[in-house]
């Protein structure tokens, strides 16, 4: 059986490109703070919430590595498909998630877009509402921190298609 990035590389579609810059092997201090950043965010939050806002602010950047990862992350922890794929229009598609997980999304975007310059009080009212202090508390540093790995790899151009869920 061929993996998904064999197929790719052994077909008609265009040449993978290479990354332009292996950020984590040049600064490695940084890779493992933010390694540990990551770690810390996660702690209090349900797994299949966090990979949808992975997801959301991956598409919103369009880190396509990132986006390769959490897909397959989200996936791998009993995400369904079809609420992945409905990620990208979910003002269209509510009834495929929780009030909870709408006022997680709707602040991820408010956070990763900040061209008014600001998170809106009734975006962040609404996660006031669903979530625990402590909690949307780790909800932001969560954003943000993923926000920041998109970062990275939109800037090197980092490569999707050779993530493999637990791999990291």
């Amino acid at each position: 059986m061929t993996t998904n990035a064999e197929h790719l590389a052994t077909s008609e579609y265009a040449p993978e490109h290479p990354a332009r810059l292996q950020w984590a092997q040049l600064a490695p201090d940084v890779y493992k703070a933010m390694v540990r950043l990551d770690a810390a965010s996660r702690k209090g939050l349900e797994p299949k919430l966090l990979e949808l806002v992975k997801i959301r602010a991956s598409q919103l950047n369009h880190c396509a590595f990132c986006l390769d990862m959490h897909t397959k992350d989200a996936l791998a922890a009993g995400e369904s498909v079809e609420r992945v794929v409905q990620l990208s229009a979910w003002q269209e598609s509510l009834h495929f998630y929780t009030e909870k997980e709408l006022a997680a999304i709707e602040l991820t975007e408010a956070v990763t877009v900040l061209t008014d310059g600001f998170v809106p009080d009734e975006v962040y009212a609404k996660a006031a509402k669903q979530f625990e202090e402590a909690e949307l508390a780790q909800l932001i540093a969560a954003i943000t921190v993923i926000n920041a790995w998109n970062r990275f790899g939109v800037t090197c151009r980092l490569t999707p298609g050779h993530y493999t869920p637990g791999s990291h």
